[in-house]
This record gives structure tokens, sequence and C-alpha cells, in this order.
């Protein structure tokens, strides 16, 4: 993903740019992780692929072939007539589905536009099979846009695994959005979603979604990369290197990944590789071009311990980093994660290579480790990525701000009333506006994460964020999945919370409908339910502060506020009594809850 932090301010979008059970063996046949005991979906099951793919690249014509040969485990219960595969390169074409809609939406990527449009036969990307076997047998495809439908000669049943083998050709596109090559700081290679990917199958079926313009899920597995290239080029990215071979003005770089679902790489013949150690944790790697002017340079050395310093705030809050590198790559188009790296641009002041670096590695868990559908539910790993990054930042640059996340939720109250809002479970490619789309996802979805602390206390939320992670890192959670988590540590009902603020657009609104003498009286005049902290300010110059649970919660967060009777959704007015009389009332003095008409919050 990404990228891209949003800011919303007077109603203008800016953007701006120790062991665990989790822990990945070193060897590159991981097989998949057992499930915990306290997962909630016992019947879980994902699918499995391990790739070995020998790729020979030439830096002059951008053109490479490929060889892969693909073992494919079936852990559904299900029989599979069929597969697919991306050719996401196939993008990068005038007349793409990704090249009409930058030229048909109101709002378009302004990295996009209308650049594919005028793409040269030598500047488009493509990937073209030219054979494709199963078990040996040749079988029949089609190219379809930026997927591969491929006939099956037999069958996959449950539990069977099959080897496809299949010879490819390629050509790497002008770098316009993610992958490419001579992006626009002059790296020569980008390389994301290069490779025929099979496409991931669940208990939805197929995900077999064309690449129109946002992100990715695929199956977990394990790679095996030997990498062919002009011997002065540097190459980091996703694995393991494993060996290292010259050959006249050639090498040959063999890569292992194990128990990812992704694989990247870039390379440049200027890049300059340092390295960092954190203690306890992996290796860092940072590889940028030498080209940078000499204060760019220098933040790049700064940024170095900074990263350090992320990598044990999100080891720590969420779960330790499995792996035994970690690589942050000049390249791309912004910012973008990948399986055990990250590319972003380089060229940028130090404020903002920190926190786009803190931004991409903070995607590591949440995408990477918990591997979410970005399709389907991409305010989950951008919102919840959003959250933690913006905590960390907090942290780390000692800022002291009680609300981190206190950006995002001016995003989310634009757009909650600009009238353009759509349910956060529309399809991430098919928001009417792009703003929509990022907003809903990074802002209201980081939002969802803070609400939850103000919903179920800070400290559980904490708790959830590394149950979560427990129970659901190297799989494919679901939103469900998530609070249901939430719903174990805290011992809440939360199913309200999901439904009404990611499944509709209902918002919450209440106010300080009367305060007369010791009777106070609210009223709630939005849609969505909430539980409610009221300070009361008395005449006499004291202050308590008060917490009305809400009734299909069936339960309280803690609090050190007096708590009273519940308050059940329904009755639109909610009055209680006080024992001194009241000079002044507020609703959510802590700002966590996502009122978005804070006007009538005080009387």
């Amino acid at each position: 993903m990404k990228r891209f932090l949003f800011s919303i301010f007077c109603g203008s979008l800016f953007i701006a740019c120790g062991a665990s059970k989790n822990t990945v063996p070193d060897t590159p046949d991981t097989p998949p992780l057992p499930l915990s005991k306290s997962m909630s979906n016992t019947t879980y099951w994902q699918q499995h692929v391990d790739y070995k793919m020998e790729i020979d690249m030439d830096v002059n014509t951008y053109q490479y072939k490929g060889k892969q040969e693909l073992v494919y485990t079936n852990n559904s219960p299900d029989v599979l007539k069929k597969v697919f595969y991306h050719l996401y390169f196939n993008a990068f074409q005038p007349g793409s589905e990704m090249d009409v809609r930058s030229r048909t939406i109101e709002d378009p990527d302004s990295r996009v536009g209308d650049r594919i449009s005028k793409l040269q036969p030598n500047e488009i990307g493509y990937i073209k099979v030219n054979s494709l076997q199963q078990n040996g047998k040749t079988l029949n495809y089609e190219t379809v846009g930026t997927v591969l439908e491929v006939d099956l000669a037999s069958p996959i049943n449950p539990g069977e695994s099959v080897t496809f083998t299949m010879d490819f050709d390629a050509q790497v596109p002008l770098q316009i959005r993610r992958s490419g090559r001579n992006n626009k700081e002059g790296v020569a290679l980008s390389m994301t979603q290069w490779y025929p990917k099979l496409a991931e199958y669940d208990f939805e079926g197929w995900h077999a979604d064309p690449y129109i313009g946002r992100e990715f899920h695929g199956v977990w597995g394990n790679f095996d990369i030997s990498l062919t290239i002009d011997k002065n080029y540097v190459v980091g990215g996703t694995g393991y290197l494993e060996t290292e071979t010259v050959n006249g003005t050639t090498k040959t770089l063999r890569f292992k990944a194990p128990n990812v679902h992704d694989f990247t790489w870039a390379a440049d013949n200027a890049y300059i590789h340092d390295t960092a150690q954190v203690p306890n944790g992996p290796l860092l790697n940072f590889y940028y071009k030498n080209t940078l002017d000499k204060e760019k340079l220098e933040h790049w050395k700064n940024m170095q311990p900074k990263a350090v310093e992320l990598m044990q705030y999100f080891s720590k809050h969420i779960g330790p980093y499995p792996y035994k590198q970690y690589s942050i790559i000049q390249g791309g188009d912004g910012g973008m994660e990948y399986a055990m790296c990250t590319l972003i641009t380089g060229d940028r002041n130090f404020g903002s290579l920190v926190g786009v670096t803190a931004h991409e590695m903070a995607h590591t868990w949440f995408q990477f480790l918990l591997a979410t559908n970005e399709a389907k539910h991409e305010w989950m790993d951008e919102g919840f990525t959003s959250y933690i990054s913006h905590w960390a930042m907090n942290d780390i640059f000692n800022k002291n701000n009680p609300n981190p996340s206190d950006n995002s939720y001016k995003g989310y109250y634009y757009l909650a009333n600009s009238g353009k809002e759509q349910p956060q479970t529309t399809h991430a490619d098919r928001y009417q506006y792009n703003q929509s789309y990022g907003i809903s996802a990074y802002s209201k979805g980081e939002v969802f994460m803070a609400q939850l602390g103000y919903v179920i206390g800070k400290e559980n939320l904490k708790k959830t964020i590394k149950a979560y992670y427990d129970n659901w890192a190297f799989k494919h959670p679901t939103p469900n999945d998530f609070i249901r988590v939430a719903e174990q540590v805290s011992g809440l009902e939360l199913d309200w919370y999901l439904t009404d603020f990611t499944q509709t657009t209902n918002t919450i609104d209440y106010a300080v409908k009367s305060v007369n003498g010791t009777t106070i009286t609210l009223e709630r005049k939005g849609l969505m339910p909430m539980p409610i902290d009221i300070k009361v300010k008395y005449e006499d110059g004291s202050t308590e502060d008060f917490y009305i649970p809400l009734q299909m919660m069936r339960g309280e967060k803690p609090t050190e506020a007096t708590t009273i009777k519940d308050w059940a959704w329904a009755y639109p007015t909610y009055t209680f009594e006080t024992k001194k009389p009241v000079k002044n009332v507020q609703i959510d003095a802590s700002g966590f809850m996502a009122d978005v008409d804070q006007t009538n919050n005080k009387l």
C-alpha cells in the first residue's frame, strides 16, 4: 500500500506524504502454522503455495524471461476445477481497466492521470505466458486483462498438491503506479507485482480481482528465486540472499523467503547499501541512491536509528517481528509495503522520510503478517497501520499528543459531513471518488481503532492488538475475526460497533439537551449507538466524571468514573440526577468518540 498519509484541514484533503509461537523458522519449507485454541473460527483453513523461479533480466531493454515452478496445495474442503493467476503488469497498457478508470473517475490519482494511455510499445508493461502445465500436462488458458484464466487438466481435490510449470516473458513498464522502471527519482527497477501470481481462494471463493488501482491479496507460501542481472546492480528486497555467482557481465542471486505471500525486489547501479542491527531483532537494510543531494543523504543516515526504534516499538506493541531482515528501499511512487521490505520515494525532508518509513514498516504487521484482503477490507490494513504508526511517531519524537489520531478524526468528520461517504464494506476499486476511498481507508479506519479504545478501555485495546497478532498472524483475518478478539479480551458485546461503523454510514451525534439544577438530560441525535463519558462541573467548582454504559454492550469498560444506569439505543433521550447543582456538562472530554457534531456536546 502506499504511501500517503491523509490529513484534513478546513474541508480540504492534503496528501503528505523475543521468541513467539508465530516466529518463522529459517528453513524455506515452513508448514502452515497451527491454529490458536482461542481463535473464534475453528474451521479456518488457508491455501499454500511454493514458488521456484528463474529470472533473466536485461537491464538495457527492461525485458526479462521467467521459468516458474509452483506447487499448490488445496487445503480447502472444495474440489477446484480451475485456477487464476494475476498478471499485474498488463495494467500498464493503453486501454487497460487501470487506464480507463483513471481517465474517467472525477478525481484521478495524479500519479496515474492519463499517463498509461500515452505509453509507447517499449514503455508498456506486460506478462506473456508462453506455456503452462499441470503435473506435466499442457493446459488451456486465456489472458483476460490482468488475469490469466486457466482450465485444469484434472480437478484439484481437497488435500491434494499439484505442480504447475510455466514459461513467461515480461516487460517492465515505465514507472507509473508502484511498479516500474526509471521512477521520478531515477531508480532503475522497482519490481513489485512483477511475476504471474496465483490468485487466492478462501472461504469466499476465488479472488481474481482485475488490477484497477487498489491493493492485493495473496496465498501464503515459500519463495525460491534465482535472479540473473547486470553485475553492477545492487539488489534488495524480500527474502534472504543464499548465494551470489558472477558470470562475466552478469551475476545470479538466489533468494529464499519463508512463509510470505508476495516477493518484491528493487535494483539500481547507484544504490548505497547500509545496515543497522535491531537489538534482539532483525538486520535492517537501507538502499538509497548516491545521487541524492548532500542534505537528503544525511536524512537517510539519520533515519536509520529511528527505523530501529520503530521496529522495536511495533514488535513491543503488536508482536515480535518474525523474520531475520527488513529492507527500506528507495523506489516506487510514494510508499508501498511488501514482504520483509518497503519501497519509498527518498527525496524527502527528514520528518517525511521517517513518517513514511513508520507507516510502511507498520504494514509489516497490519497486512503482511495479519494478511487481510485489501480489496475488501482496505480499512483494516490502512487504518490499523495509520493508528499504530501515528502513536509510534508520537512516542519516538516525544510529541506528547494525548490523541495522535486527531488528524484522522478531522478527516473522518469531513467525509461524514460531505455527503460522499460510502460504507467501508465497499470494494476498494468501487468508491465513487478516490478521496472518499482514501479518507475511509486511512482516516476512518484509524478512528475505528482509536475509538475502540474509548469503547472498551485503552488497556483492553492494547491487549486486543496483541491478542489479534497472537491468534491471526500468518493467516487471513476478516473484520469479524478482529472484533471477536476484542470481545474475548474485553468481555463485551461489540457486534454493533463493527456493524454500524464499518457496514453503514450511520454517524454518532450525542447532545446535552438540558441542565436543570441537579437534572441532566442527554439526547441521541445520530443513528449510531455509543456508551457515553460525561464530565460534570458543579456550581461549587468541583467536577465529577460519569459513565453511561450502552445496554447492548452487556457490560462496562474499566473506568474510574461513576457508572450509572445503561442507555438503551432506541430511547432518544436519557435523564439522570446528580447530588449537587450543575454548572455545565461536557460529553466525551477526551475527544476519542467520533461525534460528528460537537457543537452540542457541552452546555
